[in-house]
């Protein structure tokens, strides 16, 4: 059921309207979202519980007047998320959920900020506050684009059936958003979700992400003697668990650092020959990037670049690891325990609970008889991915290409997030648009949005709904 392509001219047309309207509008817009910016919605701080809530409500308001039927703040055991709900006046039309978040990471003006961080203040052409970035700019921008929508197709609705979640506690985790996904299955049913909290590569080099990795991570307990006990007269007659530690991390990798855990990368879908083609054709320093890793050599599994590695590629890392004697001097034990802390990061294709299988089997193959061991694994999230071809994401290009007027590039995430959940849950791909770029200082001092990118942002959602319209129709 597509509908005929649009004609350079009618193209033309509709850029120019929707920047005539983002343009007219920009300083309201940015009056209200710096409004916004004041709340110090700090979900992992306890004193900032009503200032979440108080966030929240705004929100709902402001999506309100901007013209949703529906706007509803959600409650959970923490803090709560706001929904909203416009209809197409196309029954047929796709149904698209907006995700992101209004809570914001802890800040203070002794962390190292110049002004208050709440308190948004514009240098420049760059806003300065918690959260102009992470994730409240990027989910304003939303607001903007669904008004300038409207003016330049003259509708009253959006051409998709529009919905947006907005959490309150990413930046603490999401420890209640997969239950609150669920529970509102029925109302969060999309065809696609575009996922507002991620990034593009750079100001000149406009991209869209098409996948973020999974994370599975788990502690291992080891323990040998049931107390510290003479190395001169027990050492080398009984296992030493802190050298079944080390026995243990020196068998997480062979020799060309891949992964040594059997099954460990049963179902992993590989890198195409044309991701592989685009991922090169990025402008990467890899001697910059090493500065940012404060790192002086890649190092990962043969045969696949360092973009690929980090964004492509499965990984098993040592985050922590301890036992024995730490203090100054000697002191001749044999440790009663050791302890491992690991984490996995997974990609399309892989389980983690068939991950958490085959540790748990590799672990108890590893450690040799006298040492006793318990695994205490978290709660993973999956990883996500859309193809190149998905004509959902390939509306993201187009609206992003219109709005920056070049080619969109193509990109991953290698960390994790709880877009997988919503991809898990409602069967749905998940798309990813954002404009925000490695400069603007997520969690750090001084985080800052730059204001022409912002409104990029809004200028492609406007070209966005009308292109999915046109382009796509889920047929499943």
């Amino acid at each position: 059921m597509s509908k005929p392509v649009s004609s350079a001219a009618t193209d033309a047309s509709a850029v120019s309207a929707v920047r005539a309207y983002v343009d007219a509008h920009r300083a309201a817009f940015l009056d209200d979202l710096a409004e916004w910016l004041r709340i110090p919605s700090v979900s992992a701080q306890p004193e900032h519980a009503d200032d979440v809530r108080r966030s929240a409500d705004w929100l709902a308001a402001h999506l309100k007047a901007t013209g949703f039927p529906t706007a509803e703040v959600w409650r959970t055991p923490g803090a709560p998320a706001v929904f909203a709900e416009w209809p197409s006046d196309d029954p047929g039309a796709p149904t698209v959920l907006v995700y992101g978040h209004h809570d914001v990471q802890p800040a203070a003006r002794e962390d190292g900020w110049d002004t208050d961080p709440f308190e948004p203040v514009v240098r420049g052409d760059r806003l300065h506050a918690r959260g102009a970035a992470d994730d409240k700019g990027q989910v304003f921008f939303h607001t903007l684009g669904v008004r300038a929508h409207l003016a330049a197709t003259g509708r009253g609705a959006p051409a998709v059936h529009l919905k947006l979640l907005v959490e309150g506690e990413e930046e603490s985790g999401s420890p209640h958003f997969r239950d609150l996904v669920e529970q509102h299955r029925e109302r969060l049913a999309a065809d696609a979700v575009i996922v507002s909290d991620t990034g593009m590569w750079s100001r000149d080099t406009p991209t869209v992400c098409t996948g973020m990795r999974g994370v599975a991570d788990c502690e291992i307990e080891l323990r040998g003697p049931d107390q510290d006990i003479h190395s001169g007269s027990f050492g080398g007659a009984v296992p030493n668990p802190a050298t079944a530690v080390g026995r243990l991390v020196a068998a997480l990798h062979d020799e060309h650092a891949r992964v040594a855990i059997p099954g460990f990368y049963e179902g992993v879908t590989e890198l195409t020959d044309r991701e592989r083609e685009l991922f090169a054709e990025l402008p990467f320093d890899e001697a910059e990037w090493l500065r940012t890793a404060a790192s002086y050599a890649p190092y990962g599994e043969a045969g696949y670049t360092t973009l690929e590695r980090v964004w492509a590629r499965p990984t098993a890392e040592v985050n922590g690891i301890g036992g024995g004697y730490q203090g100054a001097g000697g002191k001749t034990i044999i440790p009663a325990s050791a302890m491992l802390k690991l984490s996995f990061r997974l990609v399309a294709g892989q389980d983690p609970d068939r991950i958490e299988a085959s540790v748990r089997a590799w672990v108890a193959d590893q450690v040799p008889a006298g040492i006793r061991h318990t695994i205490t694994f978290g709660a993973p999230t999956r990883p996500c991915l859309t193809p190149l071809d998905h004509p959902a994401l390939q509306s993201v290009a187009r609206a992003m290409g219109r709005a920056f007027e070049q080619e969109v590039r193509f990109t991953r995430e290698g960390g994790s997030g709880p877009a997988a959940d919503l991809q898990d849950v409602l069967k749905a791909p998940v798309l990813f648009l954002g404009v925000s770029i490695p400069s603007d200082g997520w969690h750090a001092p001084n985080e800052k949005v730059d204001l022409d990118l912002l409104l990029k942002g809004a200028e492609t959602t406007a070209y966005l709904w009308t292109d999915l319209a046109e382009h796509w129709r889920d047929t499943d």
